[in-house]
């Protein structure tokens, strides 16, 4: 068992999809975001069964990461209700596990140097 997991979140569109996938990864909540365009969810809403086009995003993070990058799904998502799955990643490749690792990582603070600067 790893401490990695695979979260799935639905959106209303591709560019919506891109905006948070870019979003996430840029601030180190995913490693790696993929985008799968032509989803048709069908699912109830208010009393309702619904149907409608929407563009998956598959993102693997770590149990870590998972509670911010759940809120940050929530606060730039269009939908009251985001579709935020996580499910365990049990096994994987160990260079591409290491490498999860290292784009989850949080770049350490370079000390600032006395002196002039360059």
């Amino acid at each position: 068992m790893t401490d990695k997991l695979i979260v799935f979140v639905t959106c209303a569109s591709p560019r919506e999809a891109k905006k948070i996938a870019h979003a996430l990864v840029q601030a180190r909540l995913a490693a790696c975001a993929n985008i799968v365009h032509g989803v048709r969810s069908i699912y109830r809403w208010k009393g309702k069964v619904e149907s409608a086009a929407e563009t998956l995003i598959l993102l693997k993070t770590s149990r870590r990461r998972f509670p911010a990058l759940r809120r940050e799904v929530e606060r730039l998502h269009s939908y009251d209700t985001p579709e935020i799955i996580a499910l365990p990643i049990t096994a994987g490749a160990r260079k591409y596990l290491a490498w999860l690792d290292d784009c989850l990582r949080q770049p350490r603070a370079r000390p600032q140097q006395k002196g002039k600067r360059p």
